[in-house]
């Protein structure tokens, strides 16, 4: 069996219990090196063997992979965060697809809700935001145009950036363009869990300076939104004066949800 397996934010206690499992049984790893913890592979076997994908291309994973399922292996694809972003997962189902090989996918913590851990910050505020865009910079692989920075800056909603810490002078200026104010809040978190972990707080103007001060060149996200520093609305889940599928309304008002 061949199993696409979430490796967590950073931290080796961060994968889930799933996940380590399925290390331990593993015949055979392939991880992705540049972003995995190394940590993790403590937790497989003496005779399991291990492969870096980040040396490796996508024709020769899939040939490792390929040829330890019909030798009958217990094979981990390991990504890291959730494989389901920015993992490149799609192109290797489908060539499992062709070859009518099995597969499971294991979830994982994203880096994503690292940073937000990291932040003590909430991504969802009532009445500042209630969208979360998961997005990053076109580069040497590119973003189609109605999914820019610019455009989707416009909604004014949480934007988690990823894939784009070389390039937060243009950052900034999609933002601003997009609409948010030079002064929004923002932050970059640096390797999020990770015992080197650095959160950075700053506005959307000062990115790249903050950046350039504390030396980050590379993976870290970006928050922006005004999450980062507003006053918010009350959750009507926990106000006593709004009813729920739960729990009656100790005093007029409010409307249901469930």
């Amino acid at each position: 069996m061949i199993t696409f397996v979430g490796a967590g934010p950073g931290a080796e206690d961060l994968i889930t219990v799933r996940g380590q499992r399925l290390l331990k049984n593993a015949d055979i790893v392939v991880y992705a090196g540049s972003l995995v913890n190394p940590g993790l592979l403590d937790l497989c076997r003496e005779d399991c063997r291990i492969y870096n994908s980040a040396k490796m291309t996508l024709e020769e994973v899939m040939e490792v992979m390929t040829a330890g399922e019909r030798a009958g292996k217990n094979i981990v694809r390991l990504h890291t965060g959730d494989p389901c972003l920015y993992g490149a997962i799609r192109e290797q189902m489908d060539e499992l697809d062709k070859e009518c090989i099995p597969y499971d996918v294991c979830p994982g913590v994203s880096s994503f809700c690292g940073a937000a851990a990291a932040l003590n910050a909430e991504y969802t505020l009532p009445g500042v935001s209630q969208s979360v865009v998961i997005t990053r910079m076109a580069g040497r692989t590119p973003v189609p145009e109605r999914e820019s920075i610019r455009s989707f800056a416009a909604h004014q909603a949480t934007m988690v950036i990823f894939l784009s810490t070389g390039m937060l002078q243009e950052l900034s200026a999609e933002l601003i363009s997009g609409g948010y104010r030079k002064d929004a809040p923002a932050a970059i978190v640096y390797k999020a869990t990770w015992p080197e972990e650095k959160v950075l707080r700053c506005t959307v103007g000062t990115l790249a300076e903050t950046a350039e001060r504390e030396n980050v060149t590379k993976t870290a996200l970006i928050v922006v939104g005004d999450i980062l520093d507003s006053e918010y609305e009350r959750s009507k889940l926990y106000d006593p004066s709004f009813t729920t599928g739960f729990r009656k309304a100790s005093s007029d008002g409010g409307g249901d949800v469930r």
